[in-house]
C-alpha cells in the first residue's frame, strides 16, 4: 500500500505499476460504495500486495547487489517517512470525528481500533471481532480500512531479515567474502515462504475465513508473489516483448474480471484470490520490457497517473467518510450520496497528496539521518495514540439520572421449583389430599365422595398452571407497559450501561456456543451435574440467551443441564446455506446430527428449542416454508421417540441495532431506542416467518408432540417494545437478551416447563 513511484531508487519509473494502483484503489473505493457491478473490488488490496512486494523487493535487492547488504536503519526510516505522517494523521481525525459523531458507547469500542491501527497490528483485532459471533454483525469499525497496512507493515518489518539471509547479505556478510548475494539463493527461500503460506492461506479460508483474509501468514504469499518476480526479473526479460504485452493485458483484464465477477459470499482469499494475485502478476511482470502497445498505453494516461499518486491518501480517507457520514445525515446512504463521498475523500486525498505525503517523502532533512525518520515515525505514533486516549476522555458520562421502580418479578408457580419430585414431574397436593379424603369411610346416609381419575387430576393441574401463568404474563405485561415512553434512561439501570454490552451468559464465552467451523460439542453440564434428570437446551444462540433463566431452574429442582448450541445452526433439521462460505453450512448439519444422536440416547426429561428469526434473511432459507416446517417437526418426534418433553422458545421481537450503543446515544430519550412491532418476525422488509407462518409453526410444534411459548408479551406492548423495562436492559446487542433480563423472566419460563412436563 505504501507509495514507491520507482522500481528502487536507481530502477525506471514504471507508470504501469503507477496506473495499476489507481486501478485498485477506484475498485476498492467503488466497492466501499457499494456500486453495484464491483461486488468484488476488495480484491484492488490484493493487488496492492503485489506491487508493494515486487517494489519492496526489488529495491532491497539492488541494496545487496550494490553494497552487499540491507541497510535496515535507512529502510526504516523511508518506510516511516512516506507511510507513517499521512496513517498517523488519518487515524488522529477520524478518532476526533468518531468521539463527536458516534454513540459515545461505540466510541469506547472505536478507540480501541483506533490504538491497534497507531500499532499496526490491527488486522489482528479485526480478524479476532470477526470471529466473534455476537460481535461480527455490529456497525464497522471507521478504521477497518487499517487492516492491509498492519499486514505490510508486518511484511516490511520481516522481509528486510529474510531477503538478506536468504541472499547471504546480513551484515555485508556477502561483500566481505568477496562473493555476489545469490539471487537463485534468495528466490528459493523466497518461493518456499510464498507457497507455504498459499498452502495455509487455502487451510484457513475453510477452517476460519476471518483469520485467513485479515492475518499475515496467509496473505504473504501475494507479497511474496510481487518478490518473486522482482528476483526472477532477469529471466523474464528474455521473454519476447510482444508476449509480454499480451501477458499484461491478460492480467489486467482478469483482475477488472475478478472485481465484477466476485461477490460477498465468494470465499476468501482461498483460491479464489489467485485471480487478483496473479492478474496483478502478470501486469507487473508484462511491464519489465517497456512496450507501447502494452498495458501501459491504458494505465500510463494522465487521470491514472493522478489516481496512482493519490492512491495511498485516497485508501485512508475514503473509508471513514463513508462510515460516518450516516451518523452525520441521520439515514443510510444511497449510491449517488456514496459515490459523492468517495469524490470528495479523493479531493482531500489530492490535498493531503501535496500538502503532507509529498513533502515528507521529499525532505532532504529527514532522508538525511535515516534515525530522525524513524524517531518522527515514533512520535507520529505516540501523537495518534494520545489523541485515541483523549478522544474518549471528554466524552459524556453513561450514568443516567431518570427514577425507574423495579419491575416486580413474577410470582412463582405454585408447582414451581420446591414442588417438583426426583423424576421432574411436578407434585400434585390436592391429588394427595383428594386420596386422603377417599380413604376415609363415609359416615352415616353422607354420599361416597368421588375420586377424581388421574387424568382429571392432572387436568386440573393444566388449568391451574395455565391461569397462574396467565397471571404472571399479565404481571409483565403490566412492566412492560409502564416502560413505554420512558424518557430518562434509569440511575439504577440493571446492568449499567457501560456494563451492559457484556451481559452474555456464560455459554457465550466458555466454548458452549460453538463457532461456525466447530462439530465438537464440549460437555458443557450446569447445574446438579449429578442428577439423573437431565435437561437440554439445544440449537443456535437464540437458545444460549435464554441460559440464565434454565440455569435457575435446574440449580432449584437439581437437574443437569445440558447447553449444546452452534452459532447460527437451528435445531430444525434443515439444510442451510453459509454466507461466509458460499456453500450448504456441512459443519451445521453434522452438529446437528451427532448431538441429537446423544441426546436420543440420554433419554433426557425435557429437551428446549431455540432458534433465531432471521435465516431468511441471511441463510437463503424460508423460515416458515414446507422444508422447514418439516425439518421442525423431525426433530421434535425424534427427540419425543426419545422419551423427552419438548419446549419451543418462540422468537423475540428483536431491535435492529445495537441497543447499549443506541441508549448511550440517547440518555434522555429511552423510547427512541424502542422496537415498532413488527408483521414479520424476520427483519424490515422482508418476507417471511410472519404472524401467519408463527401460527402454523405453532401448530407444527403442537401436533409433532411438542409446547410452544410465545414470548412476544413478555417484550411488547401492542404499539411497541421498550429495550429498557422497569429498571433492567433488554438485549445486549441487536438480538439477545441480557443476562438480567433473562433472569427476571424466569418464573415464566419455570411455568411454561410444568406445563411441558404436564401436557400429555
Amino acid at each position: 500500500m505504501g507509495r514507491l513511484g520507482k522500481v528502487g531508487r536507481r530502477g525506471a519509473f514504471r507508470a504501469d505499476i503507477q496506473g495499476l494502483r489507481a486501478v485498485a484503489v477506484v475498485m476498492v473505493v467503488l466497492y466501499h460504495a457499494r456500486v453495484p457491478f464491483l461486488a468484488g473490488g476488495y480484491v484492488g488490496v490484493d493487488v496492492f500486495f503485489v506491487i508493494s512486494g515486487f517494489l519492496i523487493t526489488d529495491l532491497l535487492w539492488r541494496e545487496v547487489e550494490g553494497t552487499g547488504r540491507v541497510g535496515l536503519a535507512n529502510f526504516y526510516g523511508r518506510r516511516a517517512r512516506r507511510l507513517l505522517p499521512m496513517a498517523m494523521l488519518v487515524v488522529a481525525l477520524t478518532m476526533v470525528a468518531s468521539a463527536a459523531l458516534l454513540p459515545p458507547l461505540e466510541v469506547r469500542t472505536v478507540w480501541k481500533d483506533g490504538l491497534a491501527t497507531a500499532t499496526y497490528w490491527a488486522n489482528y483485532r479485526f480478524a479476532a471481532l470477526h470471529t466473534n459471533y455476537l460481535s461480527a454483525g455490529g456497525p464497522p469499525s471507521p478504521f477497518q480500512q487499517y487492516w492491509s497496512l498492519g499486514v505490510e507493515e508486518q511484511f516490511y518489518l520481516l522481509w528486510p531479515l529474510l531477503l538478506a539471509l536468504a541472499g547471504g547479505a546480513l551484515w555485508g556478510r556477502a561483500k566481505r567474502r568477496h562473493r555476489a548475494p545469490s539471487r537463485l539463493r534468495a528466490a528459493a527461500v523466497i518461493g518456499v515462504v510464498t507457497v507455504s503460506s498459499f498452502g495455509f492461506s487455502l487451510w484457513l479460508t475453510h477452517a476460519n475465513e476471518p483469520w485467513a483474509f485479515f492475518s499475515l501468514p496467509s496473505r504473504a504469499w501475494e507479497l511474496g508473489l510481487g518478490g518473486s518476480i522482482a528476483l526472477a526479473a532477469p529471466l523474464i526479460k528474455r521473454l519476447p516483448r510482444g508476449i509480454l504485452a499480451a501477458v499484461g493485458w491478460v492480467g489486467l483484464a482478469t483482475v477488472v474480471g475478478a472485481a465484477v465477477g466476485f461477490g460477498s459470499t465468494t470465499p476468501f482469499p482461498g483460491t479464489a484470490a489467485l485471480a487478483p494475485v496473479l492478474g496483478a502478476g502478470a501486469v507487473v511482470a508484462g511491464g519489465l520490457v517497456p512496450a507501447r502497445w502494452g498495458p501501459v498505453a491504458l494505465l500510463g494516461t494522465s487521470p491514472l497517473q493522478l489516481g496512482g499518486d493519490i492512491s495511498y491518501s485516497w485508501y485512508l480517507w475514503h473509508w471513514p467518510f463513508i462510515v460516518l457520514a450516516p451518523y452525520v445525515t441521520g439515514a443510510p446512504l444511497t449510491l449517488s450520496g456514496a459515490l459523492a463521498l468517495a469524490a470528495a475523500s479523493g479531493v482531500v486525498a489530492w490535498v493531503s497528496y501535496v500538502a503532507v505525503e509529498e513533502p515528507t517523502r521529499r525532505s532532504a532533512w529527514l532522508a538525511r539521518r535515516p534515525l530522525r525518520s524513524l524517531s518522527a515515525g515514533a512520535g507520529l505514533g505516540v501523537a495518534a495514540v494520545t489523541t485515541c486516549v483523549l478522544a474518549t476522555a471528554f466524552l459524556p458520562s453513561l450514568q443516567g439520572h431518570g427514577v425507574a421502580r423495579v419491575a416486580a418479578s413474577p410470582t412463582l408457580s405454585s408447582t414451581s421449583p420446591a414442588h417438583h419430585t426426583s423424576t421432574g414431574q411436578p407434585a400434585t397436593p390436592g391429588l394427595s389430599a383428594t386420596r386422603a379424603t377417599s380413604a376415609t369411610a363415609p359416615v352415616g346416609d353422607a354420599p361416597a365422595q368421588r375420586v377424581a381419575s388421574p387424568q382429571q387430576q392432572r387436568e386440573r393441574e393444566v388449568t391451574a398452571a395455565e391461569a397462574h401463568l396467565a397471571g404472571q404474563e399479565r404481571q409483565v405485561a403490566a412492566a412492560v407497559r409502564a416502560s413505554v415512553g420512558m424518557h430518562a434512561l434509569p440511575a439504577n439501570l440493571d446492568p449499567p450501561l457501560g456494563e451492559a454490552s457484556a451481559s452474555e451468559a456464560p455459554p457465550f464465552l466458555d466454548g458452549c456456543l460453538l463457532g461456525y467451523s466447530e462439530t465438537y460439542q464440549p460437555p458443557c453440564a450446569f447445574g446438579d451435574v449429578s442428577s439423573s434428570t437431565t435437561v437440554v437446551l439445544f440449537g443456535d444462540s437464540h437458545a444460549t440467551m435464554w441460559f440464565p433463566a434454565f440455569q435457575e431452574i435446574a440449580n432449584a429442582r437439581h437437574w443437569r443441564l445440558l447447553v449444546w448450541t452452534k452459532a447460527a445452526c437451528p435445531p430444525e433439521d434443515v439444510s442451510i446455506f453459509n454466507p461466509d462460505t458460499d456453500s450448504e453450512y456441512t459443519t451445521c448439519n453434522q452438529w446437528r446430527a451427532q448431538e441429537m444422536a446423544r441426546i436420543e440416547a440420554l433419554h433426557p426429561l425435557l429437551v428446549v428449542l431455540g432458534t433465531a428469526p432471521n435465516y431468511n434473511r441471511l441463510y437463503d432459507i424460508t423460515q416458515d416454508g414446507p422444508a422447514w416446517m418439516a425439518g421442525l417437526r423431525h426433530t421434535i418426534r425424534s427427540l419425543r421417540a426419545s422419551g423427552a418433553r419438548v419446549l419451543v422458545m418462540g422468537p423475540v421481537e428483536s431491535p435492529d441495532w445495537n441497543v447499549p450503543d443506541c441508549l448511550s446515544a440517547h440518555l434522555e430519550d429511552v423510547a427512541a431506542c424502542g422496537v415498532t412491532p413488527k408483521e414479520t418476525h424476520a427483519g424490515p422488509g422482508l418476507v417471511g416467518y410472519d404472524n401467519a407462518g408463527l401460527i402454523a409453526e405453532q401448530r407444527v410444534v403442537r401436533s409433532a408432540g411438542a409446547s410452544f411459548v410465545d414470548v412476544k408479551g413478555w417484550f411488547c406492548a401492542p404499539a411497541t417494545c421498550p429495550v429498557v423495562i422497569g429498571n433492567r436492559v433488554v438485549f445486549f446487542d441487536n438480538s439477545h437478551i441480557t443476562v438480567q433480563y433473562a433472569e427476571y423472566l424466569e418464573p415464566l419460563v419455570a411455568s411454561e416447563v410444568d406445563l411441558a412436563l404436564l401436557r400429555p
